[in-house]
């Protein structure tokens, strides 16, 4: 049995800079999120600003706020490079380059303490490092699911693929609400009227109803606009991860919001598919709405997560 230690609040280093404050680091992982002592912490008041950065409590219908958010210019700027610039080509282009997984070998906690450095250019709910956030997510899916721990895992590792923002990609290829390329775009994407200025919404393989696709050939075999989502569900298969369907599902697909919250696409969808929407939906509902919650306290729930990446064949040093 793996130690559950309850969770609760602490104080967190102050490493919490946007992309284009970070400098895009690319060389070494950086210093360990706890590596500085509590009383450093506290003398620091970072506590007290960290409550501050919190989202106010929110209804349901405040997330996801895409017309006048707080963030509103840098997350529409986001959008529109992604939809102008996510061509076939291109996705095509990203895994070439990233899916060779020759960017380093680290632990899964030598990434997520280097997320402390990102802030999700795409996100109007939230400015808290990335790091913070995968653990809320965690935390809330442990207490609702406390006899399924892959999902606890999954709800720490389901953003850790923003990495590759850190290491030179742009946020536009690496965060945000995902889709399907090769096909028309649905009018459920968030600032849908984008795609007027992406050239594979004038090549006639690519602007219809299927595109390139066949009627219920399966969301596994789309090919999904580029991100977090995908390089991670695709880097825990290269590395062996012993994670059930689901879970890999709710890692490549969380981010797919036009399908399960709008109900789009679904003429793609195969026999099964709707057993990983279920999942998908359900995660949702933990990874959204953790956003106004309390910052965790990382150092005394680590040892429980490490030993579910043992567990689930993600211990030690991993290709990405």
């Amino acid at each position: 049995q793996h130690p559950h230690p309850a969770p609760a609040t602490r104080t967190t280093p102050d490493r919490h800079v946007g992309l284009a404050a970070s400098g895009r680091h690319r060389a070494g992982m950086g210093r360990p999120a706890d590596s500085r002592t509590e009383a450093q912490a506290e003398a620091g008041g970072e506590a007290k600003r960290f409550k501050s950065m919190q989202a106010e409590a929110k209804s349901d219908e405040e997330f996801r706020n895409y017309t006048d958010s707080d963030r509103q210019a840098i997350v529409e700027k986001t959008y529109k490079e992604m939809h102008i610039n996510q061509t076939v080509d291109f996705v095509k282009s990203r895994h070439d380059k990233w899916f060779k997984f020759d960017h380093g070998e680290y632990t899964m906690f030598d990434i997520i303490e280097k997320l402390d450095e990102l802030i999700d250019d795409s996100d109007p709910d939230s400015s808290l490092p990335n790091s913070i956030h995968d653990f809320q997510t965690a935390e809330r899916i442990r207490a609702a699911h406390p006899d399924k721990d892959w999902f606890h895992l999954v709800g720490l590792l389901h953003d850790v693929g923003k990495v590759i923002a850190l290491w030179g990609e742009p946020q536009w290829a690496c965060v945000g609400d995902t889709y399907p390329v090769g096909c028309k775009y649905s009018e459920h994407i968030v600032f849908a009227d984008q795609f007027k200025e992406c050239k594979d919404s004038d090549d006639p393989r690519y602007n219809t109803e299927y595109g390139m696709y066949k009627k219920g050939c399966g969301v596994n075999n789309l090919l999904m606009s580029f991100g977090h989502d995908e390089y991670m569900f695709q880097m825990l298969k290269h590395n062996g991860a012993k994670l059930p369907a689901e879970g890999l599902a709710v890692v490549r697909f969380h981010s797919f919001y036009p399908w399960h919250d709008k109900g789009a696409y679904t003429h793609l969808m195969a026999p099964g598919d709707e057993e990983l929407l279920k999942w998908v939906k359900e995660f949702n509902k933990f990874d959204l709405y953790s956003k106004s919650d309390h910052v965790p306290d990382i150092k005394a729930l680590r040892p429980y997560y490490e030993g579910l990446l043992e567990k689930y064949g993600l211990a030690g040093k991993l290709k990405w």
